[in-house]
């Protein structure tokens, strides 16, 4: 359907970012987040990579791989530092982020910079993530947040050597989230400016998340973990 990260331009990067998700569906606040990321810390692209099977989302029905990458390759198209990867998508097994961030950091050169880049309130969890320790000596974490938005809860969560991985980064405060998105397809609402205008033709000519009921709300900035445990 489009183009995926090639190896070549990962081992390239001299500064990668990895943008990890459910992506169902992608939307304009994962795209901020990943833009204000790539120019703050002076990324060469940041990869884009939606979850193949998250462990941390059994109870309820995610849309299925396919259609969740497919949505991610629209949302990506128009910006060439920007690129979709099936990584999660072609691997077997539940999407473990120190499993992708070891995969992508072994294409990398050795002193290029590695960031996972993924919302401030599931930065907060990430003690439950499969091998925490082993993930934070592969990458560095860019914890994106609202303007305003209190970070005490950080310091006081997470022993310092891993807050010392961790960047804070504060970006418009776009209220927006899957979970809405979810809930307004379902009833008919309009998308429109909310996420790229490809992706809710996507979704209307899929008839996605017509079918089902909104499960619990996720973080509004930022996308979800690439895994938890």
């Amino acid at each position: 359907m489009a183009r995926f990260a090639p190896e070549a331009l990962i081992g390239m990067a001299d500064a990668l970012g990895i943008m990890g998700g459910t992506f169902d569906p992608i939307h304009l606040g994962h795209l901020v987040a990943a833009e204000e990321a790539r120019l703050r810390f002076r990324l060469d692209r940041v990869i884009f990579v939606p979850n193949g099977r998250p462990p941390h989302k059994k109870d309820y029905p995610v849309t299925p791989p396919e259609r969740r990458c497919e949505m991610v390759v629209l949302a990506v198209a128009s910006n060439p530092a920007f690129e979709p990867s099936r990584i999660e998508i072609d691997r077997p097994g539940p999407s473990y982020a120190v499993d992708t961030v070891t995969q992508i950091r072994g294409r990398l050169g050795p002193d290029a910079k590695l960031y996972f880049i993924t919302g401030a309130d599931a930065i907060l969890e990430i003690l439950t993530w499969r091998q925490p320790q082993r993930l934070a000596e592969s990458c560095e974490f860019i914890a994106v947040t609202r303007p305003g938005h209190d970070l005490r809860r950080l310091e006081e969560a997470l022993p310092r050597d891993l807050l010392a991985r961790i960047h804070v980064l504060r970006v418009p405060g776009l209220e927006i989230s899957s979970t809405e998105l979810r809930r307004r397809a379902g009833v008919g609402e309009s998308l429109r400016y909310l996420t790229p205008q490809a992706v809710v033709r996507y979704i209307a000519a899929y008839g996605l998340y017509t079918d089902r009921g909104s499960p619990a709300a996720e973080t509004d900035i930022g996308p979800q973990p690439v895994s938890r445990a």
